[in-house]
């Protein structure tokens, strides 16, 4: 945690007519960090990566990325900054094949500056670079799957090709929106070693996660909501031995489930 923060989330709140979704809640993200977002249902997680993000407009306090300030910037603006994320009900390009779901992305002001793919494709061959990517995040490439309809596509997939879109933006931080949600734990075994890679790649990640077990295996800081605001941020190991945890999460769901 040496340097400066990545990014810093200071005193931010948001209400939704009469119900405050977000109360002053602050944190610290450094680079190369896994910070997970966890806590029960409703308790202002989306909210709060729809804030950070520019999908929500936030009613005070103030986000700085790498320093600059990027409170209620549109989200366009944001990702060209190099911060990005996944939605936790996916939404490809339905209508289009896996690949081609990258190429806007890869069209994108951020990704003609950055000048093209780590893996090796040129920015003038999207198509190669699109099945460079979904090759990095799982897909088979000598096989038809890059090629198929996304509407076609098993939820595992569609999750990969969810990490797949934000990647081709080459971004520095991925906010990812349940990652694990709905997948089996044999593709989630086979997701985990993909986010340390992508750690181990530079890239930070914040997980939003239901599935408690296994984002305690990747990340090395844990925030905790509930009720919109923060109720602890530690170690894995700090927050599930916190009795104000255990009471948020018993309150209505059984945490021996998740751990």
């Amino acid at each position: 945690m040496s340097g400066p923060p990545l990014l810093e989330v200071q005193n931010i709140s948001k209400a939704f007519g009469g119900i405050q979704a977000l109360s002053g809640v602050s944190f610290n993200v450094h680079s190369r960090d896994i910070f997970g977002i966890i806590g029960p249902n409703g308790s202002g997680k989306t909210t709060l990566v729809n804030s950070i993000t520019g999908f929500v407009r936030i009613d005070s306090g103030k986000v700085n990325f790498q320093g600059r300030e990027i409170s209620n910037l549109p989200p366009h603006k944001i990702a060209d900054l190099g911060v990005t994320r996944t939605f936790q009900i996916m939404r490809p390009y339905y209508s289009l094949p896996a690949y081609k779901n990258l190429i806007i992305p890869l069209f994108s002001p951020r990704a003609r500056r950055t000048g093209g793919w780590r893996g090796g494709g040129k920015l003038g061959d999207r198509d190669t670079v699109g099945i460079d990517i979904l090759e990095e995040i799982g897909f088979e490439r000598d096989s038809q799957v890059p090629y198929k309809l996304a509407s076609t596509l098993p939820t595992g997939y569609l999750k990969r090709l969810e990490l797949a879109r934000c990647l081709a933006l080459r971004p520095e931080l991925i906010l990812c929106d349940e990652v694990f949600s709905g997948l089996s734990m044999s593709e989630i075994a086979s997701m985990l070693p993909l986010i340390e890679r992508l750690q181990m790649e530079g890239i930070t990640l914040i997980m939003i996660e239901h599935r408690l077990k296994e984002l305690f295996r990747v990340a090395n800081r844990v925030l905790v909501m509930n009720f919109g605001q923060k109720l602890i941020e530690g170690s894995p190991e700090e927050v599930m031995a916190d009795p104000k945890v255990k009471e948020a999460y018993l309150g209505s769901e059984d945490l021996s489930d998740y751990v």
